[in-house]
């Protein structure tokens, strides 16, 4: 923008403020409705790029047979098989086949397989019944047992599935002795329910937390109510145009509010700053216009710069991961606006209270930072050296990075979903449901079933740590085995079929679609195991399959949930290389020089290197949460540069020798940039208190890198600059502009 229009700006939001903030508060009415009926998309498919080929198998077990996302609720009683112990089962199974979004008479419990035992042909072999029980809906304590509960697809649901889950907690709640509801389709229920619950609350409590530390160091009732006005403007404005555009928020983008609610505040914190110290030595507004005038600028390329860290994100091919992108994108240059419109009335309007006091711990803050910018210059070595030796040792850790698969890991120990996954898993057997499918013919043969059984017995003697691998394996031929051959069914393969269907009119349906010309053999593995274990024995299932049926294909929810991260990570490398790139180049045009652009990026990756390359040091595993952190951190962290480089190039337009322009940018952005990321690094440390784990790890992880980021920008910084100086000749003789001066 050239000198003089962006003059004429400034001078109009000081003279317009009140029509300005007008504008706010109409837009601001006008968004509540829309953003109040914002939605929250809970489909564990969005997770997945849609031409992933686990999605598509998943996909296609789904159509062929149903799905499998069955709910267990599971509890233990030492007289099980006594006659008031059944009758409470039978109970709770009635119940449960009442809720509504339940698969009519797809609910299995123990009594009823118990019952057959009264058919004529299946007197005198409870054993067997037991047998065919035992790892679903029995343990081997003998006594601890459970129901199984085949949900609908939410689509086909007349209810939402928060209400059945919510129906059949309640019932579960309700009986006797402590009952646990488990399943996969519970763990991703509550992983989204959890990444929902804590968004919203998250970014109030991100709010209140600021508004402390604001009040703290600033002093001032005016430094707290215009940082919230304007980020919840923000937000507000980004639901609204979210939901007019038919979007919905996914569980990454459900954090928003909080996300916002640190953008903004660390902004207008640093904007407050630099007025407080204009207003030292001119009135109110000439102090706001000096500040625009001075800073403007940069704050356009600090809420800039957050978008492009963000809008990385949309080089995804995962659904989700791109609604984040373009929400805090959105939201992003949303703060921006928001910062047009209300700022120049919240500093100009009303009385300011008496004179401004300087922020807590000003002096000696100041003291420590000179003392840091002498030792850097004085010892230049030492920093390279150390840099040089972490980054070293960060890129090493990058390799040494483990995937985590134990998706009861995103949970905190203490909550009620991985309680339920230690009982089960402890007495009944695993909860991770999946599948192996593969071509069948149009009618059951016994040289196919042949086949079947052998390849169950196969699956069954795949050795895990404590056992078997697979705590069930479960075929066709198993439920035609309980069939006897007798006279009257004259042994044939199509009678037995047809006699199981009378008596489990669910078992072979949900097995064999011999219109689809597929059958599949149901698998159950313990959830809470390793990624490698996991990954090993898809792949030792596969294999064996492959060997009966070449066409065979292992799929399912415990599938698609070991794969999750990898899906999530596969593409994050390129975001971090396409967010980098964009960066470097959107900084390049800002102050006119490709090594400007190259240096303010610099200090801002090497955070992001230490912070991973220690979690593979370390051993700690990459979730979901820090799965997504580089592109995003690096557009948070590179504020600092901005501010730095930005005090850097005016005091060597100004004429100052390098030296001095070192000390004066010390003396004028140390300040508000140490306040700014304080606001930060506090306002995402509220992420530590959610329930769902990797909130957490994004929280701590992005709060950490922000703290080195200050760091690095400080220690760094000047010795780029040093080293620029030496070999490109910017300012003053190429009169190399800031930010503040061109567009």
């Amino acid at each position: 923008m050239p000198r003089r229009g962006f003059d004429l700006l400034v001078e109009f939001l000081i003279h317009r403020h009140r029509f300005l903030v007008g504008i706010a508060f109409l837009l601001t009415v006008l968004a509540i409705r829309p953003a109040s009926r914002l939605a929250f998309d809970q489909s564990i498919e969005s997770l997945y790029a849609a031409k992933n080929v686990r999605l598509q198998d998943y996909s296609e077990g789904k159509r062929w047979f149903g799905g499998d996302e069955f709910v267990f609720v599971a509890y233990s009683d030492p007289d099980l098989f006594s006659d008031d112990a059944q009758t409470r089962l039978e109970e709770l199974a009635n119940r449960l086949e009442q809720v509504p979004g339940v698969v009519e008479g797809s609910v299995q419990s123990l009594d009823r397989t118990l019952a057959m035992e009264r058919l004529p042909f299946l007197k005198h072999r409870r054993e067997e019944l037991l047998d065919f029980s035992r790892g679903i809906l029995l343990g081997d304590d003998n006594q601890t047992t459970a129901v199984a509960v085949r949900l609908l697809e939410p689509s086909q649901s007349p209810v939402t599935r928060d209400e059945s889950l919510a129906q059949i907690q309640k019932i579960a709640n309700e009986q006797p002795l402590p009952t646990y509801v488990v399943g996969e389709p519970v763990l991703v229920h509550d992983m989204f329910r959890y990444a929902q619950e804590d968004g919203e609350w998250m970014g109030w409590a991100a709010s209140v937390l600021l508004i402390l530390v604001i009040l703290f160091f600033l002093r001032s009732l005016r430094s707290i109510i215009l940082p919230f006005v304007i980020v919840q403007c923000a937000i507000l404005w980004t639901k609204a145009v979210l939901f007019q555009s038919g979007m919905q928020l996914s569980m990454v983008s459900s954090i928003l509010g909080s996300l916002v609610t640190i953008v903004g505040v660390s902004t207008v914190v640093y904007m407050s700053l630099y007025y407080r110290k204009m207003r030292e030595q001119a009135d109110r507004v000439n102090a706001f216009r000096q500040t625009l005038h001075v800073i403007g600028m940069d704050i356009f390329w600090v809420c800039l710069t957050t978008a492009v860290g963000f809008g990385a994100q949309l080089s995804s091919r995962l659904h989700p991961v791109r609604s984040f992108g373009l929400t805090m994108v959105i939201g992003s240059l949303f703060v921006l606006v928001a910062m047009i419109l209300v700022l120049p009335a919240g500093f100009l309007m009303g009385a300011e209270g008496g004179t401004l006091r300087k922020p807590r711990g000003d002096r000696q803050m100041n003291q420590s930072l000179e003392g840091l910018a002498k030792w850097v210059l004085l010892h230049p070595y030492h920093v390279w050296i150390t840099c040089a030796i972490l980054m070293a040792w960060g890129v090493m850790g990058l390799f040494r990075l483990k995937i985590e698969t134990d998706f009861s890991k995103n949970f905190r120990a203490t909550s009620p979903v991985v309680r339920g996954l230690d009982f089960i898993e402890t007495r009944l057997g695993g909860t991770g449901a999946w599948e192996v499918n593969f071509p069948a013919p149009d009618s059951l043969n016994d040289e196919h079933l042949e086949k079947v059984a052998r390849l169950a017995q196969s699956l069954r003697e795949i050795p895990g740590e404590d056992g078997p691998a697979l705590t069930k394996v479960l075929a066709v031929t198993d439920g035609l085995e309980l069939i006897p051959t007798i006279p009257l069914l004259a042994g044939t393969t199509e009678a037995k079929a047809n006699h199981l269907n009378r008596v489990q009119p669910e078992f072979i349906p949900s097995l064999y679609n011999a219109e689809a010309g597929r059958m599949r053999i149901m698998l159950r593995a313990y959830e809470r195991q390793s990624s490698e274990a996991k990954q090993q024995l898809i792949e030792r299932v596969k294999t064996l399959a492959q060997t009966e049926f070449p066409e065979a294909k292992v799929t399912g929810l415990f599938v698609l949930l070991t794969f999750l991260i990898e899906s999530l990570l596969a593409d994050q490398w390129t975001d971090i290389m396409l967010g980098g790139s964009c960066l470097i180049a959107v900084m390049s045009v800002a102050y006119r020089s490709l090594w400007m652009g190259f240096v303010s990026l610099v200090p801002n990756i090497i955070p992001i290197v230490l912070l991973l390359g220690g979690m593979g040091w370390l051993g700690f595993p990459v979730n979901i949460g820090t799965a997504m952190i580089s592109s995003d951190t690096m557009g948070l962290t590179i504020h600092d540069s901005i501010f730095y480089l930005s005090a850097f190039l005016r005091a060597r337009r100004s004429g100052l020798d390098f030296p001095t322009s070192l000390h004066h940018v010390q003396s004028e952005v140390r300040q508000p940039l140490l306040y700014s990321n304080i606001a930060l690094i506090v306002g995402f440390l509220v992420l530590a208190t959610s329930h769902f784990v990797p909130l957490i790890y994004f929280g701590v992880i992005v709060s950490v890198a922000i703290a080195g980021g200050l760091a690095v920008n400080l220690l760094l910084l000047p010795l780029l600059l040093q080293l620029g100086e030496r070999f490109e000749k910017t300012a003053p003789e190429a009169d190399a502009p800031s930010p503040a001066s061109s567009l």
